[in-house]
């Protein structure tokens, strides 16, 4: 069956159409994305803006219209940081409900560190022994540690390269001062943390999932995308911090040009870098394996796994009304 999910993130809705069914592997039909930056419409109370509101509404009413004449069955709509975070979240989602017909589900940062380590489990296999998991998102970074679909630790930390991005790195390019007092403080915000997920045990693989590490990943001389997800690639310490010495210099206009960097990313590469830069320093990680599958497949093999699928507008269609 076909299956629309929409990804209502920090910068960007996103709608991934696939073919799925229940113990198959799903196959990305489409995708489609609409850069929103709701993070930055939270205005000084928490709210998330009147005109950032409206947005998402067209968004969501434009990328269901896009999911049903593609044929999906089943949109299954989430939120994330961003959404969450705000202090009218619940008002928001119900202008949307009301709006287009879907039901936002809004996922607690665990929901996204346990989703995507399912993802990343089902892309590996169970050869693959203990796994622990880094996804740096818009607005937090999500860890795991585990040796089944469900980690033994699942943390979320308000560690989001765009979040960094407006609260630390202001100046364009950052100062290179701002730079070193960023890399202290996250590594003091990391240390908690890391001694939870390696309290749980060594891991045999390490991963990175999500855009924030593929780019990384793609400008330390990793296969382009092109080359399609099972070519392995990999992110190294060594290779971050030459890269960090080198975009942390450069402006956003400039980062935009780099291959494998899309403009609405370039702003926040570097708050990226150094995030994944202290998660690998605290964690003991030299090597990172890029993986393909993230969050929005977790979603997909979750909702496979537990519920029946149901037609869009049918109302036992999670996320529909």
């Amino acid at each position: 069956m076909r299956l629309g999910v929409l990804d209502v993130g920090s910068n960007t809705v996103h709608l991934l159409v696939v073919d799925a069914h229940r113990g198959g592997h799903p196959t990305p039909m489409s995708s489609t994305k609409s850069t929103l930056r709701l993070a930055e419409q939270i205005d000084g109370s928490g709210r998330l803006s009147d005109s950032g509101a409206r947005a998402l509404v067209e968004a969501v009413d434009e990328f269901t219209t896009i999911a049903r004449t593609s044929g999906c069955e089943q949109v299954m709509a989430f939120a994330t940081s961003a959404v969450r975070d705000a202090t009218n979240c619940d008002h928001v989602l119900a202008e949307v409900a009301a709006a287009t017909g879907v039901e936002v589900e809004v996922l607690t940062g665990e929901d996204e560190a346990r989703l995507t380590s399912l993802a990343v489990r089902r892309w590996y296999g169970w050869s693959a022994g203990r796994i622990l998991a880094l996804d740096i998102g818009g607005g937090s970074l999500e860890l795991s540690n585990g040796v089944d679909e469900e980690p033994d630790v699942a943390l979320s930390l308000p560690l989001g390269a765009g979040r960094l991005t407006r609260e630390w790195l202001t100046e364009d390019p950052p100062g290179k001062r701002r730079v070193a007092v960023l890399r202290d403080w996250l590594d003091a915000e990391l240390a908690g943390p890391a001694k939870a997920l390696a309290d749980a045990g060594a891991p045999d693989l390490a991963v990175g999932t999500s855009k924030t590490f593929r780019s990384l990943a793609r400008l330390t001389g990793a296969a382009p995308s092109s080359a399609g997800p099972r070519v392995t690639r990999t992110l190294t310490s060594n290779g971050l911090r030459q890269l960090i010495a080198f975009i942390s210099r450069m402006s956003v206009r400039d980062r935009a040009e780099l291959e494998g960097v899309s403009d609405d990313r370039a702003g926040q590469l570097v708050a990226g870098a150094l995030v994944a830069e202290a998660s690998m320093r605290a964690l003991s990680v030299d090597t990172l394996e890029i993986c393909p599958w993230a969050l929005r497949e977790g979603v997909i093999l979750r909702r496979l796994d537990v519920e029946p699928m149901a037609p869009v507008g049918d109302p036992r269609a999670p996320g529909t009304r």
